[in-house]
């Protein structure tokens, strides 16, 4: 992409309205210096010495990261947390997020604070290594008023925004903030925005098959599992199989690829592709897929082209994936410096 054109693309980000519909969870870093490891009296088990915590949002949160990092003049986060202590800490990193507004984010008792802790032990010119994670996360149906809140906040809000990008991550259905009852509404939050044109993009760990025609995000895993397609497509078969759910749904639908690169199918007939950038040393591909989620959103939301935000994703996942022990991010700086290469 000529650098003028993103330049001209990321100006409008200050501009726009975004919300981040889903499952908001803490990610809390726990780390280790393996030089003070200790024996415990009481049991003669290692004892692994925290030395910092660090807390960021993660699941949805990560997706409303990118954004800030993006510029995004205006992001709503709709989900809930707890009133518990992970809640106070999860409430406090989203605050310090540049451009989010809390207006409309649920504080509940009937919920706990969906958690990843995650212990991580660093040594002097080694890659974190990332022990056994310590997960918190609510087992039960997310009550029916907890429900009601998420959709009359996401509906009096839909109005004024430019995009929704919608992240169901929990394991078990109806447990967190995307029920049944939320996808349904879709289709009305954006009639009711007097916006049919509204662009609600949606990816799900569990799967699309029970959304109604959204902006699909998926992995060719995934895909495979909606439409029955085989595992281990070709690229121009993963291309048609793409297009012909796109025209059912009439909605764009994005497949990401991993080291292929990702896909984009427009209700037309037309199909786009960008290639991955090289890798450039150790990776780690934790957090690559809601910076793709965030690109994509922010891009086409500010007037690029579907092969232009195919490429902005293609170099933000870039830039994510060679930031170590962490969830990274990716500024419009470092994402112009992978535009401009040749």
């Amino acid at each position: 992409m000529d650098p003028a054109r993103f330049q001209t693309l990321s100006g409008e980000y200050q501009n726009l309205r975004i919300a981040v519909l889903g499952d908001f969870c803490l990610d809390r870093y726990l780390e280790i210096d393996p030089a003070r490891q200790e024996l415990s009296i009481e049991t003669g088990l290692p004892v692994h010495n925290v030395v910092n915590v660090r807390a960021q949002p993660g699941a949805a949160g990560t997706i409303l990261n990118n954004l800030s990092a993006l510029g995004v003049g205006a992001i709503f986060p709709i989900g809930f947390a707890g009133d518990d202590g992970e809640g106070f800490e999860l409430m406090r990193a989203l605050e310090s997020r540049a451009g989010v507004r809390l207006d409309h984010f649920v504080r509940t008792a009937e919920r706990r604070t969906f958690t990843y802790c995650k212990p991580l032990v660093l040594s002097p010119g080694k890659p974190p290594v990332e022990l056994n994670r310590l997960d918190s996360k609510n087992w039960s149906a997310t009550p029916p008023l907890v429900q009601k809140l998420l959709l009359e906040q996401v509906s009096r809000l839909a109005p004024t925004l430019d995009a929704i990008i919608v992240l169901d991550q929990v394991d078990v259905p109806e447990t967190g903030v995307v029920t049944r009852s939320l996808i349904e509404a879709l289709p009305g939050i954006a009639l009711r925005a007097a916006n049919p044109d509204l662009f609600i993009l949606a990816d799900s760990r569990r799967g699309l098959k029970d959304f109604p025609p959204v902006v699909f995000k998926m992995n060719a895993a995934e895909l495979s599992t909606l439409t029955g397609a085989k595992s281990d497509l070709s690229l121009g078969e993963l291309q048609q199989v793409a297009s012909r759910l796109a025209r059912a749904n009439g909605q764009r639908v994005f497949v990401s690829l991993a080291e292929r690169g990702i896909v984009g199918a427009a209700p037309d007939g037309r199909v786009e592709h960008a290639p991955a950038l090289p890798v450039r040393g150790e990776i780690d591909i934790v957090g690559a897929g809601d910076a793709v989620s965030a690109n994509l959103t922010t891009a086409l939301a500010a007037g690029a082209s579907v092969g232009e935000a195919l490429q902005v994703a293609m170099a933000a996942a870039s830039v994510v994936i060679h930031k170590l022990g962490t969830t990274g991010t990716a500024t419009t700086t470092e994402i112009a410096g992978l535009l401009e290469r040749p």
